[in-house]
């Protein structure tokens, strides 16, 4: 259920990417206008975590995360019904106040659930999960678009995360003690396995959690990585169809090949972190070392990559920079149940808000960079920022807690 929320959140989110060409010819937004409009969800969607982490810390994620998903689906809808800019920017920034308790609240959902040694991966699978929506989804919102028009696909998707929220409330306890199918040695597995225990939470610690340096080297290197994703999540198929000159047909096609290898990475990284950690009793090894290597190669690929000429060379050595960057979510998101203990919630908030403060800068000035620079700086850009990210994480200390009794 959480891998199939995460696709959604990812789903919902590049629909409107997809779209962008046939919603900019018919409406006659130009590409600034459309930069400031997808910039209204990521704004929304950064400076909207923490609130929405405290919603999951305080009436559990059962509750928050259907009532959030109802909410966020609503305005995937209203999306296709807005006809001007200053409609659209109102729609997709509402739409982001509902999305951005989606990663923190999961992350809480998981912190009762999961073993130590199992974090990495399973934030790797659900991380899989939104690029696995994130590959899937322009091919499939080009043929809709192709066939009934672009509004479509927002109805679509919708409905789809609506389902998504009664399945929820109806399955997911917010505790292992309150599901019918745990019995008493699973939940003494769980227990002795790492997972947080309390039945609820009292008030966050907020100045513990911004005193300790961890937090901020944390925020700092996600700040990096969600800059360099919402370049791919927000303007790739642009890229794609403007900058390469790919026809709409083959544009979902090209579009879908780096976000499916990230996939792949998703899975990799977190898996690999685990067994690091399962054989070595190593949380930083696991951790910071891992995450290391999957910035330095992100780095290195995204150079020839923009500078390549031939398309399905410039497309192959993307898939190994979008794959070596999202080698190293699923530990990043770890991270944050390692050291935060049962206020993961809201320490993943704030991980998340300052990384999407990032992403809504790529957003919203990304078209402003294409016009003066051309289409090659932006992802220039993401290449210092992955280095950088290596550096920040040698940093972060994943041994020690940040909040204390």
């Amino acid at each position: 259920m959480t891998v199939a929320v995460y696709m959604i959140t990812y789903m919902d989110r590049v629909v409107l990417s997809t779209a962008t060409p046939e919603m900019r010819k018919e409406l006659g937004f130009d590409l600034k206008t459309m930069a400031y409009i997808v910039g209204a969800f990521n704004w929304s969607y950064a400076l909207c975590q923490i609130p929405g982490g405290l919603l999951g810390d305080k009436i559990g994620p059962r509750r928050a995360l259907s009532l959030i998903v109802t909410w966020w689906s609503a305005f995937t809808s209203f999306t296709a019904m807005a006809g001007s800019a200053t409609a659209l920017f109102a729609v997709r920034f509402l739409f982001g106040v509902g999305e951005a308790g989606a990663f923190p609240i999961a992350t809480r959902s998981l912190s009762r659930w999961i073993l130590a040694t199992e974090r990495g991966f399973a934030q790797g699978v659900t991380h899989a999960g939104a690029r696995l929506g994130l590959g899937l989804t322009p091919p499939l919102v080009v043929w809709i678009i192709l066939n009934f028009g672009w509004r479509m696909p927002f109805y679509i998707f919708a409905g789809i995360g609506l389902l998504w929220a009664i399945a929820w409330y109806i399955y997911y306890r917010d505790s292992p003690a309150e599901h019918s199918g745990v019995n008493e040695a699973e939940l003494e597995l769980i227990h002795t396995g790492g997972a947080t225990k309390k039945g609820g939470v009292g008030k966050v610690p907020w100045a513990q959690i911004l005193k300790n340096p961890t937090m901020w080297f944390l925020c700092a290197m996600y700040f990096c990585y969600n800059y360099s994703l919402n370049v791919y999540v927000s303007w790739f198929p642009t890229y794609v169809s403007e900058s390469r000159g790919v026809t709409l047909a083959k544009m979902g096609f090209y579009a879908s090949l780096p976000l499916l290898s990230g996939v792949a990475g998703d899975l990799l990284g977190g898996w690999f972190s685990d067994r690091v950690l399962h054989r070595t009793g190593n949380v930083n090894l696991a951790r910071r070392w891992v995450a290391i290597a999957g910035f330095s190669v992100c780095a290195l690929a995204t150079v020839p990559a923009t500078f390549a000429s031939n398309v399905e060379t410039s497309i192959a050595l993307f898939c190994l920079a979008f794959f070596a960057l999202e080698w190293t979510v699923g530990i990043s998101w770890a991270v944050p149940l390692d050291i935060g203990g049962d206020y993961s919630g809201s320490v993943s908030a704030f991980m998340n808000m300052c990384g999407n403060i990032g992403g809504a800068i790529a957003t919203t000035y990304f078209g402003l960079l294409v016009q003066e620079f051309g289409w090659n700086v932006p992802f220039l850009i993401t290449s210092g920022l992955a280095a950088l990210a290596a550096v920040l994480y040698l940093r972060i200390d994943a041994s020690r807690k940040i909040v204390t009794a």
